[in-house]
């Protein structure tokens, strides 16, 4: 059993609350959290299907939030707690905006651009990197995310015409 802060813990089950919220919506259940000097400054799920815009992941729009909340493009003092690893979109945006630590729930292996598919945060090519710390609460992260995909598969079947 890996052994994580109290810290990391709670503030990932704050992302798992945004998580349950995009699931009850329909949406990839992903939720993040931006937290600076241990104060919650954003709060963000995945709302792709809601606002028609497939760049309205959990990470971007607590980013933008973040943004709003300190009044700078920069976050160099802030973490953020996400369910699922980062896709390159969102491991980018991170990276712009300079978040110092990032920590997630559950690997995505089609997507991830932490650890799965690409290394972006600690690409020492980059002028920026961050701290990473994964697999915080990862079998409630990826819970969520099989409950969804399990209720897409059993309404692709439900709507299937025999032949």
């Amino acid at each position: 059993m890996n052994a994580f802060s109290f810290d990391d813990e709670y503030f990932i089950g704050l992302a798992l609350k945004e998580a349950e919220i995009a699931l009850e919506e329909g949406e990839v259940p992903a939720g993040c959290v931006v937290v600076r000097n241990g104060t919650v400054i954003a709060k963000a799920h995945n709302q792709v299907e809601k606002l028609c815009d497939s760049t309205a992941h959990a990470e971007i729009l607590a980013l933008t939030q973040a943004f709003a909340s300190c009044g700078t493009k920069l976050l160099p003092d802030c973490s953020l707690y996400v369910t699922v690893e980062p896709c390159l979109m969102c491991a980018g945006a991170i990276l712009l905006a300079r978040i110092k630590r990032v920590v997630y729930g559950c690997s995505e292996p089609k997507f991830g651009a932490v650890e799965s598919l690409y290394s972006v945060m600690g690409d020492r090519r980059l002028n920026h990197n961050c701290e990473v710390t994964a697999g915080v609460l990862k079998e409630k992260c990826a819970e969520v995310m099989r409950r969804f995909f399990d209720s897409l598969r059993t309404a692709k079947r439900a709507v299937k015409k025999p032949d």
